[in-house]
């Protein structure tokens, strides 16, 4: 269930440097610390456990993101997924997806957060909006149903301009 997952997770990572940058066929490399992938895994590996246990993963994911490497400094984990990866994210994608929605959004001018809020409204009956007071950011929106997408997004008026970080819930639930 892990290894699933984490390539749900390094898919999702995918699209939505994608719906950013564009599609490339590319190499691309993502950085998790390993708490977060401890959270795939339901563990609380150490990063030499966590090594250990990322040993199974490129026959894993072979026949999906390709041949994915992975080095470790420290406890800071790098996901090297090879362009035929990022060509087999680009040829799953079916229809208009959130992520491409709400990265079109944040990028247009005058983008608020009620826009935003519409958004959520319109992909979901059961979008959920709270008010954070950390100093980091604003707001955190996400579906309450884990429909259409089951990530939290921080968002934080800059004043000329909104931006945004997505978390898993468990990660997010780290930072409160």
């Amino acid at each position: 269930m892990g290894f699933r997952r984490l390539e749900e997770n390094l898919i999702d990572l995918v699209k939505e440097q994608q719906a950013k940058l564009g599609f490339r066929p590319e190499v691309i490399r993502l950085y998790y610390p390993v708490s977060t992938l401890n959270h795939f895994f339901g563990s609380e590996d150490t990063a030499e456990e966590m090594k250990a246990r990322l040993n199974g993963l490129e026959a894993h994911m072979k026949g999906t993101l390709g041949e994915v490497r992975v080095t470790a400094k420290g406890d800071r984990f790098c996901f090297l997924i090879p362009e035929t990866g990022s060509v087999y994210v680009h040829e799953q994608m079916k229809g208009r997806e959130f992520i491409q929605d709400l990265v079109d959004l944040v990028g247009t001018h005058g983008c608020s957060l009620e826009k935003i809020r519409e958004l959520f409204r319109r992909w979901s009956a059961k979008p959920v909006f709270e008010k954070i007071e950390d100093g980091d950011f604003d707001w955190v929106f996400h579906f309450a149903d884990g429909i259409p997408d089951r990530y939290y997004y921080c968002f934080k008026d800059e004043g000329c301009h909104l931006i945004y970080h997505r978390f898993l819930p468990e990660d997010y639930a780290e930072l409160q």
